[in-house]
Parts: C-alpha cells; structure tokens; sequence
C-alpha cells in the first residue's frame, strides 16, 4: 500500500530497476508518515562510505510531537539494502552514469519502505515524445469509447 509518490522521478527519468530499502526513523517520523505527511518530491538518493542516504525528503512533525525531541523535517536518513545490493548501485552508479532516486513510500509488513529507482535521466525531447505519446492513447481511449 502506498504512502506517498514521487511522480517527478517518472517524468525527470527512464526507471531501469527499483529496488526496495528500509529506512532507519525515528519515532516521531513514523507517526508523521502513518499520518501522511511526507513528501519526496525534492529527494534524492547519496552514496557515502558504501551507505545509501535519503536527503532532501520533508517529513513534516505532528503537533503532538513531544517537546523534548527536537523534529528536524528534512534530516539525512540512512537506507538499509543488502551489501550486495548496495555494491551494484554503487557500481552502477559511479561506472554507468546512473542516478538513484526515490520512487516511492509504502508498507511493507506493517513496515515503512522506500523504492528506490535506478534511473538514467531523460533529455527535453525525450519528455516531450513521452507527452505525444499519452495524449495520444487518450484520443484512442476517447474514439473507442465513442463508437461504443
């Protein structure tokens, strides 16, 4: 089930692989993204020391958020992905000219999880085939349906 979206990383990027990351949260985080209140869409994916980091994603605190903990809303927050994953995004990424970045928030066994795409950046003419190609398949959904 599905939190939250990233939809400019469909319209920024060719999508070549996902991969699923858990995220290292603290509490207050948690009860913010159950809530719905979470946002990816200035995010991006690091690579630091071997490790993956969130950055730029706004989890923005819950009024009842207690007043001992001071809520910082767009922290760096560690990824956790497998060693072997994480090697070939690295590789990938340093070598191919690859970005990563992030797709999706859901739920994954009651757990919060984070897609993270391995992206190859999409040039302007690229997005503006990718339009002609939508309004394209909405004439024919529209023509069909008018026949009908």
């Amino acid at each position: 089930m599905s939190i939250v979206q990233n939809k400019k990383a469909f319209h920024d990027y060719f999508i070549e692989e996902r991969f699923e990351a858990g995220l290292v949260l603290e509490g207050w985080e948690v009860k913010a993204i159950r809530a719905g209140r979470a946002q990816l869409k200035e995010a991006y994916v690091v690579v630091k020391g071997g490790e993956l980091f969130l950055i730029g994603a706004h989890i923005s605190p819950l009024a009842s958020t207690s007043t001992h903990v001071h809520a910082d809303p767009v922290r760096t927050r560690k990824l956790l992905l497998h060693a072997s994953e994480i090697g070939k995004l690295i590789g990938k990424v340093e070598r191919a000219g690859y970005t990563l970045v992030p797709l999706d928030l859901h739920y994954t066994r009651g757990r919060i999880k984070l897609s993270v795409g391995l992206a190859k950046g999409k040039k302007q003419h690229d997005k503006r085939q990718v339009a002609k190609e939508k309004e394209w398949q909405r004439e024919q959904q529209r023509l069909l349906k008018q026949k009908v």
